[in-house]
């Protein structure tokens, strides 16, 4: 479907794509400084998404966070190539922590954007090495960690749930950690924040176990070799190989299959509330809600969808900017879980998927911890109140395009006046030229109160 059958599927969606548009070119603004111009550069083409959510942080944060973002993207790269040969990649792996402070290093790995941030990581070293002491700390121990942990998996199978588990701690469950560790070095969190890791990790593991379920099959095909993330314990039960699961006459195991890693990955989603309730920083709290909504979402698309197995599923673009413009609070985000919660409910059947009533034991978990919250919430901010100053979305499109016919007839009066048999120039100018003004400003108004629901 293409963009136009989009926005006439879904026309609600187009304020929010509108503003999300202004803010990816606010993220495209670049630094003065060169090399953290090349830093934000760079973060734009290889990750569009993070590259808007990082506008949430304050300045001097948001530079820590961007740099870390890139150093583990660089580590990735590594481990991701193919092409590397094991006994060069493994020196590689454990060393990189080690390269970050070497102001020449650089080298010739990954595709496009990635090879392009490899060949070019002094740039990102001269701004790591400006950053303070606490933000390098952090960001050099958690490459150590995720360096000697890939290099763990280089050789070793995925093989059960507890290898999953440890497999993406490494990869993710300590950016958690280490973004915990410098929401405390900011201060702009309790230092409570540093060193807490069961419930940074959680918001870690479900965010990259809701990426390997949907990369299935780039995963599968990438070559030179294939990239196999699934636990073998669990694929086993549904095919001799793991590659099998991308074959039409295996699509039905495969999404029984999908289905019981996500209800493994929805076991993390009552640790992320948890973590999300701690964080007091307005801008902090966008910037890890953000994601996570995006990850329950993602598993709800990908639930009993036997795409994945075909090809590319992502949520619609429309809902991944509401999403971006509803991540303010607890109470949002707790009425983002719950929503997709909802929607996995209606897609569990338990008589047919032999997970069915372990998955649904997750989402009335999830959905009890949700509803808990948003009462709590409701009461404390008096949400009730606020939601009933919003605008509903169609009396402010029908405002909008009132507003609309009033402006092209004030801009355009000599030809109404053609149109009615009348002298094009019999009316009063000043009258016509205020007319004009006053059009434009009930555009200028109406398209605020669109975009934002409230009277301006």
């Amino acid at each position: 479907m293409g963009a136009l059958g989009m926005i006439l599927t879904h026309p609600g969606d187009v304020p929010s794509l509108l503003r999300v548009a202004m803010m990816a070119n606010r993220a495209k603004r670049l630094p003065r400084d060169a090399n953290l111009a090349y830093c934000y550069d760079v973060l734009n083409k290889v990750s569009r998404s993070f590259a808007i959510v990082i506008q949430q942080l304050d300045e001097e944060l948001r530079d820590a966070v961007c740099v870390f973002y890139l150093a583990l993207r660089a580590l990735d790269t590594v481990e991701d190539d193919m092409s590397i040969p094991i006994d060069e990649k493994l020196p590689q792996l454990y060393d990189f922590h080690e390269y970050i402070f070497d102001p020449k290093y650089s080298t010739e790995c990954g595709e496009k954007h990635y090879r392009d941030l490899m060949m070019n990581y002094p740039r990102v070293t001269s701004v790591f090495l400006k950053l303070k002491k606490p933000y390098r700390d952090v960001i050099a121990d958690i490459a150590r960690r995720m360096g000697a942990g890939m290099a763990k998996f280089i050789e070793k199978e995925v093989m059960d749930m507890s290898d999953f588990d440890e497999y993406c701690h490494y990869v993710a469950g300590l950016v958690g950690i280490g973004l915990s560790n410098l929401w405390g070095a900011s201060k702009m969190e309790s230092e409570e924040f540093i060193g807490e890791e069961k419930l940074s990790n959680a918001m870690g593991l479900f965010l990259q176990k809701t990426n390997i379920i949907r990369d299935y099959l780039e995963d599968i095909q990438e070559l030179p070799a294939p990239r196999m993330f699934w636990p073998r314990s669990v694929w086993s039960k549904y095919a001799k190989e793991l590659d099998e699961l991308q074959h039409e006459e295996n699509h039905e195991k495969a999404v029984q299959c999908m289905n019981e890693l996500i209800t493994n990955a929805l076991s993390h989603t009552t640790d992320c509330l948890k973590y999300m309730g701690r964080i007091k920083e307005p801008s902090i709290f966008r910037f890890c809600a953000i994601p996570q909504v995006m990850a329950i979402a993602t598993l709800a698309e990908c639930y009993g969808n036997v795409n994945v197995f075909k090809g590319v599923v992502k949520i619609r673009r429309g809902l991944s900017a509401r999403i971006m413009l509803n991540c303010n609070n607890m109470y949002e985000f707790a009425k983002g879980f719950k929503h997709f919660a909802s929607e996995l409910v209606h897609k569990v059947d338990p008589r047919n998927d032999p997970n069915g009533e372990e998955t649904m034991q997750r989402i009335e978990a999830l959905e009890e911890a949700c509803d808990k919250i948003i009462a709590e919430e409701s009461e404390r901010m008096q949400l009730s109140r606020i939601e009933d100053d919003t605008i509903p979305m169609t009396t402010r499109v029908f405002l909008w395009l009132m507003t609309f016919g009033y402006f092209l007839y004030a801009w355009n009066l000599q030809g109404v006046r053609v149109a009615l048999g009348v002298n094009p120039h019999a009316g009063d100018t000043r009258v016509d030229e205020a007319q004009r003004i006053l059009a434009a400003l009930c555009i200028i108004g109406t398209t605020a109160l669109v975009l934002t629901g409230k009277k301006v």
